[in-house]
C-alpha cells in the first residue's frame, strides 16, 4: 500500500507538472517547492549536487555510484577497484571501473530475463577488449578527475575548492566548509556553467548513466570491467511483467534521445571512438528500432499463411536451406554465448522470449512516445519500477515462474493480438499444409515457433483466474485488433 500511494503521488506530480500543496508536509519543504517554477530546466536543479558537495567536503579521488535498491555483497570490492585505479600503467587515462549488476531472489530460470546477461556480462567482455565497458548506472567506481574534461585537457571548476586535485585539509564540520557545501548544492548553481554538459554527470536523456559513460569514452577516457565470481553488489528485480516492460520502455526512450541527437553514436561516436566502439554503443542506442523487424516477422508471415500467400521460398527451393541455416545458426550461437556465461537452458529460452515481448511492448511504445515527444504532441512520463516483495501471491507466482501481467495496460494489446494471430495461423496452416504442401512450410514453422513462445499469453487469457492473468477487457480489445489485422491482410495480401 505504501508503494502504491507513493506511485500515485509521483504520477500525479508528473502529470500536473508541479507539487500540489496537499503533498507538502511542512513549511520548510513548501518554501523549497515554491521556488520550483515552470521556467526551471534540468540545469537548474540539484541532480548531481552530491558530486560537488563531496568535492567541497572531502574531495575523495574515487567516487562510487550505487542504486538505492542495491547493497554491497563483497567487502573486498573497493580493493579490487583500487588495483585498477592506482595502477601506474593505466591510471592516467582510466575513467572508471564497472562491476556487473547482479540480483538476489531471481527465479530459477529468470522468467523475465531481468539479469540482462548480454547487457551486464556478455557485451561487457567485448567492450573490455576495446576502450572498456559502458557505465550502467550502478556498481561503478569513478576517478573524480573524469568529471572535469578529457584526460589531456582538464576543465577548471568555478572555484578552487571543486578542482579534483585539491587536497581537503579542513574538517567537514568546519563552518566555512558547510557554508560552501550549501552554496554548491543550490538549485541555481549550475546555471550558465559546464556542469551537466561538459562536467559531471551528463544531462539531456532519461538514461543519464549511458549518456555519461558514452560521452566519457568519446572524450578519450578508458574503463575496466571487473567481474569477480562473488557478486560485488546485489539488488532486487521486478516481479511482474508490466514493471519489467515499463522499465525497459523508459530505457528505450532515453536511448533514442541520445541516438537522435548531435551526439549520435552512429556519427559522433564512431568519429570519436572508432567504428567498433561506435557500433557497440549503437547496439544500445537504437534498441527501440528492433520493434520494426520483430513486429514484421511476428505478424506478416502469419497473415500470409492465413491467406495462402508465400513470402519465403518453398522447401524444394535451394534458398529454403539458407533460411533454415540462418535461423538455427543464429539461435545456436545465442544459446552458446548464454550458457558459457553461466546461464541455464531454461534461462536462455526465457531470455529470447522476452526479447520478442519487448519488441511488441517496451520497444514499440518507447518509439511511439519518443516520436510524439519529438513532434511536441506529448511529454515523457516518469514510470516507477516496483521491486517490492509485499505481494505474497505475486511472489509465489514469480517463484513458480508463472507470468504476472499486473494491472491492465495498453502495453500488452499488440502482444496479445500477435499471439492470437499466430495461434490462428498455426491452426489454419496445419490444415492447409495438406492442401498447399511444401509451399508454406517456412511460414508454418515461424508461426509455430512464435505460438510456442506465446504459451504464457494463451494461459493468462484462457486458463487462469488469479490476479496475474490478462484482464478480460484486454483480451477482448486484442481480439478486435486481431480481427482488424486479418481484414487488413486480405486487402494487402490478396
Amino acid at each position: 500500500m505504501m508503494y502504491e500511494d507513493m506511485k500515485s503521488r509521483v504520477e500525479h506530480v508528473v502529470d500536473s507538472g508541479k507539487v500540489e500543496t496537499e503533498y507538502i508536509t511542512c513549511d520548510q519543504f513548501r518554501g523549497v517547492f515554491d521556488l520550483w517554477t515552470q521556467k526551471f530546466t534540468r540545469q537548474e536543479h540539484p541532480t548531481i549536487i552530491q558530486l560537488r558537495v563531496s568535492g567541497v567536503m572531502t574531495n575523495s579521488p574515487v567516487i562510487l555510484t550505487l542504486d538505492c535498491d542495491m547493497y554491497s555483497n563483497d567487502p573486498t570490492t573497493p580493493v579490487r577497484a583500487l588495483c585498477y585505479l592506482t595502477d601506474p600503467k593505466i591510471k592516467s587515462g582510466l575513467g572508471f571501473v564497472q562491476f556487473p549488476q547482479k540480483f538476489q531472489g531471481v527465479s530459477e530460470n529468470d522468467i523475465y530475463a531481468c539479469e540482462y546477461k548480454r547487457l551486464f556480462d556478455i557485451n561487457m567482455i567485448g567492450f573490455d577488449g576495446l576502450m572498456g565497458p559502458n557505465h550502467v548506472g550502478t556498481g561503478c567506481f569513478f576517478n573524480r578527475r573524469v568529471f572535469y574534461g578529457p584526460p589531456s585537457n582538464m576543465i577548471s571548476a568555478q572555484i578552487d575548492e571543486l578542482n579534483p586535485n585539491r587536497i581537503a585539509d579542513k574538517s567537514i564540520e568546519a563552518k566555512d566548509v558547510l557554508e560552501l557545501a550549501h552554496n554548491v548544492a543550490g538549485c541555481s548553481y549550475e546555471y550558465n556553467t559546464n556542469w551537466g554538459s561538459k562536467m559531471g554527470f551528463r544531462y539531456g536523456s532519461l538514461v543519464e548513466d549511458y549518456y555519461t559513460g558514452y560521452m566519457l569514452h568519446c572524450e578519450g577516457w578508458r574503463s575496466v570491467f571487473c567481474s569477480p565470481k562473488r557478486a560485488a553488489f546485489c539488488g532486487d528485480v521486478p516481479k511482474s511483467l508490466i514493471d519489467v516492460v515499463s522499465q525497459q520502455k523508459r530505457w528505450a526512450i532515453g536511448l533514442l534521445e541520445v541516438s537522435i541527437s548531435r551526439y549520435s553514436p552512429l556519427t559522433f561516436g564512431i568519429k570519436s571512438m572508432g567504428i567498433l566502439m561506435g557500433i557497440g554503443y549503437c547496439q544500445y542506442a537504437f534498441w527501440a528500432f528492433w520493434s520494426i523487424p520483430l513486429i514484421v516477422y511476428g505478424v506478416l508471415p502469419q497473415l500470409a499463411l492465413l491467406y495462402g500467400v508465400s513470402v519465403f521460398p518453398k522447401s524444394s527451393d535451394p534458398w529454403f536451406w539458407l533460411y533454415i541455416f540462418l535461423f538455427f545458426g543464429a539461435y545456436a550461437q545465442d544459446l552458446l554465448d548464454f550458457v558459457l556465461e553461466g546461464g541455464t537452458y531454461g534461462g536462455w529460452w526465457n531470455d529470447q522470449r522476452m526479447w520478442m515481448i519487448r519488441g511488441f511492448t517496451s520497444f514499440f511504445f518507447g518509439s511511439i512516445e519518443f516520436t510524439l515527444k519529438t513532434l511536441n504532441l506529448s511529454t515523457h512520463g516518469f514510470n516507477l519500477t516496483s521491486k517490492a516483495n509485499g505481494d505474497d501471491e505475486q511472489g509465489k507466482r514469480y517463484e513458480k515462474e508463472i507470468f504476472d501481467f499486473g494491472p491492465p495496460s495498453s502495453m500488452f494489446l499488440p502482444l496479445t493480438a500477435a499471439a492470437i494471430v499466430n495461434l490462428f495461423a498455426v491452426v489454419w496452416g496445419t490444415y492447409g499444409f495438406f492442401i498447399w504442401g511444401e509451399r508454406l512450410v517456412l511460414e508454418l514453422m515461424l508461426a509455430s515457433f512464435a505460438a510456442v513462445n506465446c504459451l504464457p499469453v494463451y494461459e493468462a487469457m484462457m486458463l487462469r483466474n488469479d490476479a496475474g492473468k490478462l484482464p478480460k477487457r484486454a483480451s477482448l480489445s486484442a481480439g478486435i485488433l486481431t480481427f482488424a489485422l486479418i481484414v487488413s491482410g486480405y486487402f494487402f495480401l490478396k
